[in-house]
């Protein structure tokens, strides 16, 4: 007997044992489910395939569709009902959707009855339809007219078969017949518009006059209502008023454009080189007519015989009224000129008859006796020598006068300052140019060469301007050089150094950079061959000065500015202050230093270790005990005294006041009282700095940090010495404001360790978990550790599935290409058939041409 098939149904294929995947463990684990131990591979990739086929393959081939047909019949997807329930709920949903009302508000609604589709009432309004099957004869007859119309030729031929009688017929009308009738029928109508046009305007006017009557009457009141109803005229307001003055304004006028630069520096050029013209003439003494050609000198025995026409004064001959036309113009113009030359020539003959009076005077008696000694004119030249003499003597006095007046405009002339200058080709040239002359003349002669040898004047001139700022910066540090230091040309010439520097910023930086890298190089060989370097000149000060008007100083980085604030830390670090010039330089530096962070708010430690040391040697050596002094300034020694004032008188004499750069000279040899002053000046500049480091620096969180020695040594030293009083009370004041910032950070403290409990003897109770791996953990430890295994094992799956559609999606991709390529081979093979046979065929109709 065989084994019993299972109920059900019928029983499952027995698998293929070469099929069957065994996963076999290496040790046998009691009390462990094991999953997946026994597997068919073949079966699971065949059912992921048909998967894949009915979802993946479907959504791949429609992926170009936009359109989607929804079937939304009901139950057609829906296994579970007949056919029989299928058609009859879908009979009970049309009956419902065609009976259910419209409006549900509307009470009086009835159901439409119907007959084989059309609805009894839309039957019934049919009642005129023709019958063709009707049996009587007038029945579904058209009348005439509505024939005419629609089939006898149109409203035409309908108005003329309406004209005549009813038996007769008329003669049917021509075209041209037909167009004279419209052309006058439309006529007929245009009069009759232009009549109805000129009534209705009869009308109006008519209207309108009647009206005015009305109005008139209307209009006019009695005289007491009109006085009690008279209102005032209300006065314009404020904004009426500036609106009708607006109104009144002139409008703007059109201008002419603006000038470019080149154009503006090209005029500012010609219009210096113009005055230099004048004033070159003016000291030469020439005139400006001496180009104009003068009329010679004629006498009365001249015959023109070397007459020369100047000028061509031929005019054109014309005729106006059969009479000669002569211009005006041109004969006033004659005239003026013959004014003119004659006035000259007068003047000129005065000046011959005095000479040659003169001459016969000189001249021997015997001559007047001869044949050319014109005795006939003695008598009239006698008679006028009384009025001649006193006119010579005025013109010999007003020749003195013109001759001292030239005189006085040539030196004039000769020292006024030249309008344009070349470009110098090096310092010396610019020295020069500018020695010996005032603050406002070297500021004029740089601007003149600016203007002259502007860059858009010549192609050479910006390499010129180039090298004029580096002439200046030389010259401004020779002028600083000076005893005393020329620091009000210095001031002068920073302007002209900016408008450079704006015009050529890279030529101007790297300028710049060089003399800051000379001056840094100085310092660094005397550091090497001596140990120490002295502060620099007053020229390398000048010089940082200018770098911060310059250039912007609230950079992180800047090519000059920084550059600049490295070359201040090196000098407040490493040049001892060992005499009162040094401090002043000193100061001065710290200054410089403060207008270079005023925006960035950067802090400087040189500054405040400065002003440190300052303030020590200004105050009597004792142990401080907040204090400490670094580099390069010594708590003991020669010049830990240097600023100290014992003199009660001239402590007493003392008025304040700056610091001056005259005292920054290392030859100045200052009086004992003087010397004194400039100590307390400079003790007052450096409370007046250090006021202005706590204003600076008060939002740092280590401000009480940073001003600890500083409030050490004001409270210990400074308030209880013999100081000004002004210098107390600002020292006083320095003290209060560095109390009253608050602490903005909490020093770092220790961790207080926690006390150590006593030793007890409870036992402490550990729960057992599950040892392996996970023992040790919490519960809410192994369910996160559970959740981070199962998504984990969940991500691999869902890449493993991902990769799995992908290989599915190439595969059916490739099957494309292959059946496409397929296809075309096919094709092309079925052409080439074609082509053989038609070939053949063409061949051997050709043979059989040939045997004919």
């Amino acid at each position: 007997m065989g084994k019993a098939r299972p109920r059900g149904g019928l029983a499952k294929p027995s698998p293929n044992p070469f099929e069957v995947k065994v996963n076999r463990q290496k040790f046998q684990v009691l009390g462990r489910k094991t999953r997946h131990d026994v597997g068919l591979p073949g079966a699971a990739r065949a059912r992921a395939i048909r998967k894949r086929t009915q979802t993946l393959l479907k959504e791949y081939k429609e992926r170009d569709k936009s359109n989607v047909f929804t079937d939304k019949r009901f139950g057609e997807y829906n296994s579970s009902i007949s056919p029989e329930e299928k058609m009859m709920k879908r009979f009970a949903l049309e009956q419902q959707r065609q009976h259910e009302k419209k409006n549900i508000y509307n009470l009086n609604e009835d159901e439409e009855l119907t007959h084989y589709g059309q609805s009894l009432a839309d039957i019934e309004k049919h009642n005129d339809i023709v019958d063709s099957d009707s049996d009587a004869e007038e029945r579904g007859t058209l009348s005439a007219e509505l024939t005419a119309a629609h089939f006898g030729g149109g409203p035409l031929h309908l108005g003329r078969k309406t004209t005549q009688d009813g038996e007769e017929k008329s003669k049917p009308k021509s075209r041209k017949e037909l167009i004279e009738e419209l052309i006058a029928k439309s006529k007929q109508e245009k009069r009759e518009r232009q009549a109805q046009r000129e009534d209705a305007l009869e009308l109006t006017e008519k209207l309108d006059q009647d009206w005015k009557e009305i109005q008139s009457l209307l209009s006019h009141k009695t005289p007491k209502s009109e006085n009690r109803e008279k209102k005032e005229k209300p006065k314009p307001d404020a904004y009426d008023m500036m609106v009708r003055e607006l109104g009144f304004e002139m409008k703007a006028q059109p201008s002419n454009r603006m000038k470019t630069e080149e154009e503006l520096a090209k005029e500012e050029q010609e219009r210096l080189k113009k005055l230099e013209a004048e004033r070159v003439r003016r000291m030469l003494a020439k005139d400006e007519d001496e180009n104009v050609k003068k009329p010679k000198h004629i006498s009365a025995d001249d015959l023109n015989d070397g007459f020369i026409l100047d000028k061509d004064d031929r005019r054109l001959l014309s005729y106006k009224d059969g009479k000669v036309n002569i211009e005006e113009n041109i004969l006033e113009e004659q005239n003026r000129e013959a004014g003119g030359q004659e006035s000259e020539e007068e003047g000129d003959h005065a000046e011959s008859a005095e000479d040659e009076g003169g001459g016969e005077s000189s001249g021997d008696p015997e001559e007047s006796d001869g044949p050319d000694s014109h005795s006939d004119l003695e008598s009239d030249r006698e008679s006028e020598d009384g009025d001649e003499k006193p006119s010579k003597e005025r013109q010999q006095s007003h020749g003195k006068r013109l001759t001292g007046g030239c005189r006085e405009a040539r030196d004039a002339a000769s020292s006024q300052l030249p309008y344009t200058f070349a470009a110098p080709e090096s310092c010396e040239e610019l020295k020069a140019l500018l020695s010996g002359r005032s603050a406002a003349e070297q500021l004029l002669v740089v601007e003149r060469i600016q203007k002259c040898n502007h860059p858009s004047l010549a192609a050479g001139n910006k390499a010129k301007l180039e090298k004029l700022f580096g002439f200046l910066l030389e010259y401004i540090g020779d002028l600083a050089l000076n005893e005393p230091p020329d620091l009000k040309v210095i001031d002068k010439l920073v302007v002209q150094l900016y408008n450079l520097c704006q015009m050529f910023p890279e030529s101007a930086s790297d300028s710049m950079k060089f003399v800051l890298r000379d001056a840094m190089h100085d310092m660094e060989e005397k550091l090497e061959t001596r140990g120490r370097a002295a502060f620099p000149g007053l020229d390398v000060l000048i010089h940082l000065k200018i770098a911060g008007l310059l250039f912007p100083t609230s950079d992180f980085w800047h090519p000059v500015v920084t550059p600049a604030l490295l070359c201040m830390s090196q000098l407040l670090t490493k040049c001892p202050v060992t005499t009162l010039a040094d401090a002043v330089k000193g100061l001065f530096v710290c200054c410089l230093f403060l207008d270079y962070v005023a925006l960035s708010r950067r802090f400087v430690p040189e500054v405040i270790n400065f002003l440190l040391g300052i303030l020590y040697i200004a105050t009597p050596n004792k142990q401080s005990q907040g204090s400490t002094l670094v580099h390069p300034f010594r708590a003991l020694g020669k010049n830990s005294e240097l600023l100290l004032v014992l003199d009660k008188v001239d402590i007493a004499s003392w008025r304040g006041g700056g610091l001056s750069l005259h005292w920054a000279t290392e030859s100045s040899s200052l009086p004992a009282a003087e010397a004194n002053h400039a100590r307390l000046s400079c003790l007052a500049v450096c409370l007046a700095l250090l006021k202005r480091c706590m204003l600076l620096y008060s939002a740092l969180p280590s401000f009480h940090a940073i001003t600890k020695p500083l409030r050490a040594l004001l409270a210990e030293r400074l308030v209880d010495c013999s100081c000004p009083r002004d210098l107390q009370e600002l020292s006083q004041s320095i003290l209060s404001e560095m109390d009253a910032q608050k602490q903005l950070c909490q020093p770092l403290v220790c961790e207080k360790s926690k006390p150590v409990p006593l030793k007890l003897f409870t036992p402490r109770l550990v729960k057992v978990l599950e040892f392996g791996r996970k023992q040790g953990s919490s519960k809410e430890e192994q369910e996160r550790k559970r959740l981070i295994h199962k998504h984990r094992r969940e991500f691999k799956g869902a890449v493993r599935e991902i990769r799995k559609d992908n290989q599915f999606l190439a595969r059916m991709q490739l099957s494309e290409i292959m059946e496409r390529d397929a296809e075309r081979k096919r094709k092309v093979k079925q052409l080439f058939n074609s082509l053989a046979t038609q070939e053949g065929e063409w061949k051997a109709l050709k043979r059989k041409k040939f045997k004919k």
